[in-house]
């Protein structure tokens, strides 16, 4: 059990019932706040937000916050990479991202001693539900349907359905778990793809095969939903040969990291109509440029990496670092804690 008390830095916005929650865990803990020297959120549960310019004395003012941190929840908004330095006392840091292996690598923290734990699991109903929305966007052909009702255009046709298709999923943690519930319960037959070597257990998943073995199970898929995170082993997982070996038609969902997949082989699979629609919530480069080709397709749905953002956002992670506070004072073990070995 951690003794004495604690320093817990919120180092971006939050509202103030959330920062009481935090406060609330333990008499132990006193919150280091201070909205007025964050970012300003952009819309709810924004934790990037648009930078303030703090005067000298804010500068003060936060490095002194920072100076003082035993706990962080989030990074500091100003020099991420430079906490070591800044939060001589810093032991843990809460990230508010499933995905933060790219981020760690990019600053140099996964280098240090810092104990980062993720937000897995907060998202993934949220993108579960995108993840549906794009198998529903084209079995319904709603590209069409926009364009004839622009046109007041009326004509009868026949348009597929989601029920009875085929889909292979790969990542099977907290995000792949809850699109592999619900595609189940939409009546889609889901093989989950994961690491070798590790047993899953995963409701909604009939059948599993190694990353390996990706190439075995595409010839028989109506769709791919990439929902891993990226690691060596992910990136560029998804190539021109893996869509190739989708039969025509069939759909891609990506709610992981653009580096998944090679984005000009995804391009030109388009293109040629070999692949009837890609539903995107992130890009190999993000914003995505606006000249990027991607932007004019009517095969794609372009999302700006917003897809795990919902209003409710900051309450499941208070309420996840909430609990992990608790573990922390109780010296229980931290659930989400990065692994550096894996990536994640």
């Amino acid at each position: 059990m951690t003794a004495g008390p604690v320093n817990v830095l919120v180092a971006s916005p939050l509202e103030p019932e959330h920062v009481e929650r935090i406060a609330a865990v333990d008499p132990r803990i006193s919150v280091l706040y201070a909205p007025e020297l964050l970012p300003v959120p952009r819309y709810p549960a924004d934790h990037t937000g648009v930078p303030r310019d703090l005067s000298a004395a804010d500068q003060d003012r936060w490095s002194d916050l920072l100076s003082r941190a035993d706990v962080s929840f989030d990074f500091d908004w100003r020099a991420p990479g430079q906490m070591p330095v800044s939060c001589p006392r810093l032991r843990w840091v809460q990230a508010t991202s499933a995905g933060i292996g790219g981020f760690l690598g990019r600053t140099g923290l996964a280098d240090t001693p810092i104990v980062f734990t993720t937000a897995a699991g907060v998202h993934g109903v949220a993108l579960a539900e995108f993840t549906l929305l794009g198998l529903l966007y084209f079995a319904k052909d709603v590209p069409r349907l926009a364009r004839w009702q622009a046109a007041r255009h009326w004509e009868l046709h026949a348009v597929g359905q989601v029920a009875g298709t085929r889909a292979v999923l790969v990542g099977l943690g907290g995000i792949g778990r809850q699109v592999a519930r619900l595609l189940a319960a939409a009546g889609v037959e889901v093989t989950g793809v994961g690491r070798p070597g590790r047993a899953y257990d995963v409701p909604g998943v009939s059948s599993y095969l190694a990353d390996t073995e990706l190439d075995s199970a595409l010839p028989g898929a109506d769709a791919l939903v990439l929902a891993c995170p990226l690691t060596d082993r992910t990136r560029n997982l998804v190539g021109a040969r893996q869509l190739r070996l989708l039969p025509r038609g069939s759909v891609l969902v990506n709610v992981s990291r653009g580096q998944v997949v090679d984005e000009d082989a995804l391009v030109d699979a388009l293109r040629r109509g070999h692949l009837g629609g890609a539903c995107l919530d992130t890009f190999a480069t993000e914003p995505l440029p606006a000249d990027s080709p991607l932007w004019g397709m009517p095969s794609v749905l372009v999302s700006p990496h917003s897809a795990s953002t919902v209003a409710t956002e900051n309450r499941l992670i208070t309420g996840l670092f909430a609990d992990n506070l608790r573990r922390w004072l109780d010296g229980a073990p931290l659930r989400n804690t990065y692994d550096r070995a894996s990536g994640y």
